[in-house]
């Protein structure tokens, strides 16, 4: 593995947590987004991050600094793959954003820079061709908090180069991540393949009328002892994420359940601005939820 400077395309959520994890470890980071807006939302999150480096991980100031002192912010997409060696996809997931993203990518990267999608559900063959590189394409999934919840999986669709696929393990490992190897295709990977379903059911419970937020997530946490219910989770995650990911399903599957609780997300989360923890709130009201309350399980 010969990377040194990577590109983040997408400075959201998760973008921001991957480009600044990757800094810190000591690669130099360029972040890309479509406009200063979203640009200047990404220097927020991150010196939220460098204080919750400190708190979290033990870093000194010094450390949080020069980390962030390797970040380079972009609204040019050529500019900001120039000298890249790996550029890391952390756009919205939605398929055809995807692939027009993919086809300008590959028209304005350097011959050798390698591309690997972190999307949370959607194949890396699904967009291999609009690359113009397959072999040198794969999809490289982070969990969200990644500087605690530090899984990188790893996995290649049929025509990525197995030294390709080897790099990225060998990434994975240099910016702290635990590296996850999956060797054939799978929708979800594995955390979302089992993450996924159980969102959804919650979320489902809900738009039927079975039960409210906090019942549902007071159930398994008392039940299952888990730290966090679904809708905590999902405030986590983020409400966009989540409506992406059911939109898409609604889609393929006609399902009227589906089509319902995407219209819901919108309209109750999405259009009121309550996108999860992010904002403020989203299923709940932060810093201070419900469910953190100490007789939230007791009544």
């Amino acid at each position: 593995m010969n990377y040194k400077n990577i590109t983040v395309a997408g400075s959201g959520v998760l973008g921001s947590q991957i480009a600044y994890q990757a800094a810190f470890k000591g690669f130099d980071v360029a972040i890309y987004d479509i406009n200063d807006e979203a640009i200047e939302s990404s220097k927020k999150r991150l010196v939220k991050l460098k204080e919750n480096y400190c708190n979290d991980m033990g870093a000194s100031e010094e450390e949080v600094d020069m980390a962030y002192a390797r970040l380079s912010f972009h609204t040019d997409l050529a500019k900001a793959v120039a000298d890249a060696d790996l550029v890391i996809e952390a756009i919205p997931e939605v398929a055809d954003i995807k692939t027009a993203f993919y086809m300008e990518l590959g028209k304005v990267a350097p011959e050798k820079t390698v591309f690997a999608t972190n999307s949370s559900t959607l194949l890396p063959s699904q967009f291999a061709e609009a690359t113009g590189r397959p072999e040198k394409f794969l999809a490289l999934h982070f969990a969200n908090t990644i500087r605690i919840n530090n899984t990188a999986e790893i996995m290649k669709h049929p025509g990525t180069a197995d030294s390709v696929f080897d790099d990225m393990v060998e990434f994975a490992e240099a910016i702290g991540m635990v590296a996850l190897p999956l060797h054939k295709e799978q929708p979800g990977y594995i955390l979302n393949s089992l993450l996924v379903p159980f969102l959804e059911a919650a979320e489902l419970l809900l738009v039927k009328g079975v039960a409210d937020v906090q019942t549902v997530d007071k159930t398994w946490m008392i039940a299952t002892g888990a730290p966090l219910g679904p809708f905590a989770i999902l405030d986590v995650v983020g409400i966009n994420t989540a409506h992406n990911i059911v939109q898409a399903k609604a889609a393929a599957t006609g399902n009227p359940k589906f089509v319902e609780l995407a219209h819901m997300l919108k309209t109750d989360y999405l259009d009121k601005g309550k996108l999860g923890r992010e904002t403020g709130e989203g299923f709940y009201n932060y810093p201070n939820p419900a469910f953190m309350k100490e007789d939230f399980l007791k009544s």
